[in-house]
């Protein structure tokens, strides 16, 4: 028999809802967890290390790459922040028995797709005034120009990304729990398990 499938890839631009999507799967199915990236960045308001991120400086990401902890990452040039799996993270959950949701981008997608199997799922918006939107609901401090450079990655990877996943997903604005169907459908589909074995 076929051993189930463990990892989920929900990806997609920055300010689409893969977020809140995640967060709608695992409401609906507990089995389901959601990896805690390490990244550079600095944390925002209400964010929590080792609960939304693991909030690390350039050094101590670094060392971790060395360590072999972060299993993938990128640099982000634009915003001058890395972002990576968090090896220890993933191996807790796992062992928890908790099927593993990551919201990586390109580089992270093709990774767990090639050593895990993993099912990729692209997030793509209904239109960029949304990603716009979302961006400003979630940081209204955002100078213009940020705005501006994360629209545009957003369409590169549209543009660019999308075709490498294998399911594409429109989140039209104000039908998120139609996207949650969507993506239900495709975790029955690739017939991940739904019920958490205890450990």
């Amino acid at each position: 028999m076929k051993e189930a499938r463990k990892i989920l890839i929900i990806g997609g631009p920055s300010g689409v809802g893969e977020s809140t999507i995640t967060n709608g799967i695992i409401k609906k199915y507990p089995i389901f967890s959601r990896l805690t990236t390490a990244t550079t960045r600095s944390p925002r308001l209400k964010e929590r290390d080792g609960a939304d991120y693991y909030f690390f400086s350039i050094q101590k990401f670094k060392n971790e790459i060395k360590k072999g902890n972060i299993i993938e990452h990128t640099y982000v040039k634009n915003r001058r922040v890395y972002y990576g799996s968090f090896k220890p993270d993933l191996e807790k959950k796992l062992k928890r028995g908790y099927n593993i949701i990551v919201n990586p981008d390109i580089v992270g997608a093709k990774y767990y797709k090639t050593n895990f199997g993993a099912v990729t799922i692209f997030i793509k918006p209904d239109s960029l005034s949304s990603i716009k939107k979302r961006q400003l609901a979630r940081n209204p401090e955002i100078t213009t120009k940020e705005l501006n450079k994360r629209l545009e990655s957003a369409r590169n990877e549209i543009k660019n990304e999308a075709k490498y996943y294998d399911y594409i997903i429109i989140n039209k604005q104000g039908r998120l729990n139609d996207t949650i169907k969507q993506l239900i459908n495709i975790i029955k589909k690739e017939k991940y398990s739904l019920k958490r074995n205890q450990y």
